[in-house]
């Protein structure tokens, strides 16, 4: 189980975007990469196609989930989660700065 899940806002820890924050978009558990909104964008050369006219394009690259931190919704510091399990048996993420589940 990764301490970060599509949605969850995240701190860039290396890299050209050090520094900066984003919303994750996707998440390959098998090869332990995420890819952030407006984060690490590349450049790539596209063929036409019936709906798109082609060109140099830029999007977003995967990130190593190891560059990344998870940001605390409530005190918007990055904090490497802590696992707990609840009363019904379910893993649940807590902020080790706030103490504060994150859902």
């Amino acid at each position: 189980m990764f301490p970060i899940k599509k949605k969850d806002k995240v701190l860039i820890l290396s890299g050209k975007d050090k520094g900066k924050k984003g919303e994750v978009l996707d998440i390959f558990p098998d090869k332990s990469k995420a890819i952030v909104s407006k984060i690490n964008f590349v450049k790539r050369h596209m063929k036409p196609t019936q709906k798109d006219g082609g060109g140099i394009k830029e999007k977003e690259a995967a990130l190593s989930i190891s560059n990344l931190m998870l940001v605390c919704p409530k005190c918007e510091r990055a904090a490497r989660p802590k696992f707990d399990k609840l009363s019904d048996g379910k893993k649940v993420r807590i902020c080790r700065g706030c103490g504060e589940m994150i859902v």
